[in-house]
């Protein structure tokens, strides 16, 4: 099996995602939750799916505006339901609505999500598995291990070999810090 640096080098769908985002740090609330919320939506189905419907994600949640999101009522809940461009599974949007709701909070008491990650940064990823568990909704240890390394906090979304893992350690992720290069 071809690993997901090899396999994305000739795939037009993914080529994009692996080269320019995958593994790079992210530090802006919006992109953070996009993020989280897209990993949440994979469980149990391919990255290829929720590649091909990010737009629309993006559209149906206010373009990952937590606050916007935050705010959504239960006709907002039955409009994503609805929504055919997205995946409408009811545990996963009210995932998503929660967890817009719970950011909030965080923000409120640490300024940014992205500042509550970097506050808890370094754990292993069994302690950050624990930490989102009891902080959100629908974060199994798959979500959080894809949405950490997606995101620089830990090591692994790129092989030493790929030609992106240079351009990774360049973007100074936050997993460096820990000996991990």
């Amino acid at each position: 099996m071809a690993s997901y640096c090899e396999f994305a080098v000739t795939d037009s769908l993914h080529k994009p995602y692996h080269d320019q985002e995958y593994g790079f740090p992210l530090r802006d609330d919006s992109a953070l939750f996009e993020r989280l919320i897209l990993e949440i939506n994979q469980a149990g189905l391919s990255w290829s799916t929720i590649l091909r419907k990010r737009t629309a994600f993006r559209r149906a949640y206010s373009g990952f505006d937590i606050d916007v999101v935050a705010a959504y009522d239960e006709d907002d809940t039955n409009r994503l339901l609805n929504d055919a461009g997205i995946i409408r599974n009811r545990l996963k949007v009210h995932a998503a609505i929660e967890n817009a709701r719970r950011l909030v909070e965080v923000r409120r008491q640490d300024g940014s999500f992205a500042e509550w990650l970097s506050q808890h940064h370094p754990l292993t990823k069994e302690e950050w598995v624990k930490l989102f568990k009891r902080h959100f909704l629908f974060t199994g240890k798959e979500i959080i291990n894809e949405f950490l390394m997606s995101t620089g906090y830990l090591p692994g979304a790129h092989e030493r070999g790929c030609p992106i893992y240079g351009k990774v350690l360049a973007a100074n992720p936050h997993w460096i810090g820990r000996g991990g290069a």
